[in-house]
Parts: structure tokens; C-alpha cells; sequence
């Protein structure tokens, strides 16, 4: 089981903690949201709460609930900047069936 990021998103993770003056890391869900189904949530963890587990990458501590591991097993996140204006991360999961058209939504 694995859950991980590249070299570039831990960089602007570990930015964004120094900058939020707190956190122990990334935490990554999924909720039931949009036309296919489901979304990522994505948030700075202060703590690893009961039923979670820490994947450490690129020197990030990545925290996923047991309940979502079967959404986010093998998941790599990224960080892409292609301009000032058009940056973000970028989910690459090999357990995604189908998406939106928008790009909003998953199906697994």
C-alpha cells in the first residue's frame, strides 16, 4: 500500500506548512461529490487521528483514513505549474475508472 508524492509537490507542501506556521503534513481524502461520483479532498494535517494512516514521502508525512485507502492506494500527487495563473496538483491514480468532463469528478 502506498500513497505518494514527487519531489515537486513535497517541495510545495513543505512551503506551504512553513508559510501556514503549522502542520504536520498533507491529508488526503475522497468524498462523494459531483456528476461521476466522487472528489479529492485535500488538507494540512496538525495531527494523525484515530483510524489514519502516515505514509511518508519525499520527506512529507501524507495521512489518508483506512476508509479511503481503496481510492487512494498507488496514488501519486504531483505538482504542476505551467504559468502563474494555471498551477495545482495533479492526481495520478491508477485506481480511477472514469472521469467528468469537467474534471471535478471521479468514478472508481
Amino acid at each position: 500500500m502506498s500513497v505518494r508524492l514527487t519531489e515537486k509537490a513535497a517541495v510545495h507542501v513543505q512551503k506551504m506548512l512553513q508559510q501556514r506556521g503549522s502542520g504536520i503534513g498533507l491529508r488526503l481524502g475522497m468524498k462523494k461529490s459531483g456528476c461521476s461520483g466522487y472528489a479529492y479532498e485535500v488538507d494540512y494535517a496538525d495531527e494523525v487521528e484515530a483510524g489514519e494512516l502516515v505514509f511518508d514521502s519525499n520527506g512529507i508525512k501524507v495521512i489518508v483514513h483506512q476508509d479511503n485507502l481503496e481510492y487512494l492506494n498507488g496514488l501519486e500527487l504531483d505538482y504542476v505549474k505551467q504559468n502563474a495563473l494555471n498551477q495545482g496538483f495533479e492526481f495520478n491514480n491508477p485506481n480511477v475508472k472514469d472521469m467528468c468532463g469537467c474534471g471535478e469528478s471521479i468514478t472508481f
